[in-house]
């Protein structure tokens, strides 16, 4: 019997059906046959009381690929990861608070310095494996400085730009799937500048809407808010159904055919918390009706920018970030696209600090020379100056003031008598998206988060018929983002605070995001459980808020949980056995005592030190 092929391209495509209910039929039974086989993942029908009796990581493997046949063919993942991402095994550190973009190479770090001059004089002696980042020379290859530039300005006249802003363009504009023709770019600091910059110079005193499709709280589209709650703007959420947290999709429908002074309609592809997939029909409607689409793609996988529509959707504007991209500490940028035919809609006279501008570092800081001809390109030396630009200061997203990038390798060449710089970007990670591809990285996202969510909700109390942890949002789904919102539960049933979940995550070298899901719908059926689980953002509970003064916004506090292209499944197993241990009913008294106990320890040791200090120094006293 051939296995299933649990791919949807490959299913509509292998068949060859022309009858569309037949591929509808096939795409049906497909997805049935996923479903079964991530319940046969793990033991059928078993729940797990027990963090010490969990079966191991290799015997649940072994029943992944079972389950799984075609997992086998993501096996170059694993490959590319053991060759180019070895920092991750030797840091011991799992990182699940990322998603889109978001791993440098450690082989990539180690050619930037092997490939540099003075690698000569920091070669390791050692033959042994090289350690983790950062490496030994932490001199960015260029800095980072504000532009003060309007943004229709820099769209229409764009400047001068340096060899490595002209490249980083270019490989980014293939990487996006985008054509210069159709669409102009510029660099933003990071995701809450690029939605400010287009907020500051979007025209809502002639098309006063904002409409967002969020399901839970961002910054950076708050920012947003805030500046066009002040050009007068009125600003509209989607709201999201209880239980599933998919659009409610007659209310949006509505909104958005409203026959009025339109303006802009803010839309991800997919919740970056729930995993929640969204249509991109929803473009389409609001261009028909008058809307300008901002379209979020931050939380699009690797690949999956190739199965964008744009030919036929294409949005008025396009946001990509690529924070944890650049790198040592991993840091980045954000990319702001707009539409060429759009720009001029724009207001053209306000300058919004954002934009900004990638510096090479003169070559003259490396070769630790004063030849004053052992400089970066000529136009940057005459344009730029000191006062013009500002060292870019430490903001929300965490981004250093200075970074070094993951496109790069700087090389450098004599030519003549002068040294000169000449960059060749070596764009690994996108590269290594490239060669995965889209099967096969949507294919390997999709094995993996379904098997997290089947082990996480086979956790269950001893002696109790309660689950430990309650998925929100899209649970076991063929169709699913590559990230899943939970909470875990103590055995009375209380909610344990997420942040303290990540907390002692990170004290085994997890690391986990915590969100706010908001603006949720629930129908009446609901109700009751509606007053039961939504809070506030400081934790009041929804009965109490009668008792504040003032709008509060109400949701669900939840852990939140990503995978990207190099995650693999040890990385899953080392999570869901971490969330096991919470069946111990005393792990996070534990925990906190264990915590206690060396504060005690520390105090204890501060006492006794100020204390034979002071008997130190009464002693020279007395002496004197």
């Amino acid at each position: 019997m051939q296995s299933p092929c649990f791919n949807c391209i490959c299913c509509q495509n292998s068949h060859g059906e022309k009858n569309p209910s037949s591929k509808i039929g096939i795409i049906v039974t497909c997805h049935r046959e996923f479903i079964d086989a991530v319940a046969s993942s793990i033991q059928p029908n078993s729940q797990f009381t027990n963090h010490e009796c969990l079966p191991s990581c290799a015997e649940l493997f072994a029943n992944l690929q079972e389950a799984y046949p075609h997992y086998s063919q993501t096996n170059l993942a694993d490959e590319i990861r053991a060759n180019e991402y070895n920092h991750l095994t030797l840091l011991k550190h799992v990182c699940f608070d990322y998603i889109g973009n978001g791993l440098f190479s450690y082989y990539q770090q180690q050619n930037m310095i092997k490939s540099h001059p003075i690698h000569d004089s920091i070669a390791s002696s050692s033959s042994a494996p090289p350690p983790p980042p950062p490496p030994t020379n932490n001199e960015p290859f260029f800095n980072i400085s504000y532009k003060s530039v309007s943004l229709t300005t820099q769209l229409l006249y764009g400047g001068q730009e340096s060899d490595i802003e002209r490249k980083m363009r270019k490989r980014i504009m293939k990487y996006m799937n985008l054509s210069n023709h159709d669409y102009s770019m510029v660099f933003t600091a990071n995701q809450s500048s690029a939605f400010k910059l287009l907020a500051d110079s979007y025209p809502f005193e002639s098309n006063p809407n904002l409409l967002t499709v969020y399901d839970h709280e961002y910054e950076a589209v708050e920012g947003m808010i805030g500046i066009a709650k002040k050009k007068g703007a009125k600003v509209v959420s989607a709201e999201f159904s209880w239980p599933n947290l998919r659009i409610n999709s007659r209310k949006l429908r509505k909104t958005l055919s409203v026959k009025k002074k339109q303006g802009l309609f803010v839309f991800p592809l997919q919740s970056k918390v729930t995993g929640t997939r969204y249509s991109y029909q929803w473009m389409n409607i609001a261009q028909e009706n008058g809307w300008h689409v901002v379209f979020e793609a931050s939380a699009l996988g690797p690949k999956d920018m190739e199965t964008l529509g744009l030919s036929i959707f294409q949005p008025d504007f396009l946001i990509c970030n690529f924070y944890k991209v650049f790198g040592e500490n991993p840091s980045g940028f954000c990319c702001l696209f707009v539409k060429n035919s759009t720009i001029s809609q724009l207001n053209k006279s306000f300058t919004s600090l954002g934009i900004i501008r990638l510096v090479p570092v003169d070559a003259k800081s490396f070769e630790h020379k004063n030849d004053s001809s052992s400089s970066i390109s000529s136009e940057y030396n005459q344009e730029n100056s000191v006062s013009e630009f500002q060292e870019i200061e430490q903001v929300s997203d965490q981004e250093p003031k200075k970074i070094t990038t993951l496109f790069e390798i700087l090389n450098w060449a004599n030519k003549s008598n002068e040294k000169t710089l000449s960059t060749s970007l070596e764009c690994r990670g996108l590269d290594h998206a490239d060669k995965l591809g889209l099967i096969l990285t949507s294919s390997r996202a999709r094995y993996l988060i379904n098997w997290l969510i089947n082990a996480l909700t086979r956790l269950q109390h001893p002696h109790t018929e309660d689950i430990l942890v309650k998925i929100y949002g899209s649970k076991i789904h063929f169709n699913r983002g590559p990230a899943v919102a939970f909470n875990v539960f103590d055995w009375k049933g209380q909610k344990i605070d997420p942040t303290l979940v990540q907390k002692l995550a990170d004290r085994h070298n997890i690391s986990l995001s915590c969100a706010f899901l908001k603006h949720i719908w629930f129908p009446k059926m609901y109700d009751d459980e509606k007053n039961t689980i939504l809070e506030s953002c400081d934790g009041d509970n929804y009965n109490n808020k009668k008792k504040k003064k003032g709008k509060l916004s109400f949701g669900v506090s939840v852990i939140s949980v990503s995978i990207g292209m190099m995650t693999n499944f040890e990385d899953l197993y080392k999570l869901w056995s971490f969330i096991a241990r919470f069946l111990d009913a005393d792990f996070v008294e534990k925990r906190n005592g264990d915590t206690r106990h060396l504060i005690k320890q520390l105090l204890r040791l501060c006492f006794s030190t100020l204390q034979n200090m002071i008997s130190y120094w009464f002693g020279l006293v007395l002496d004197f």
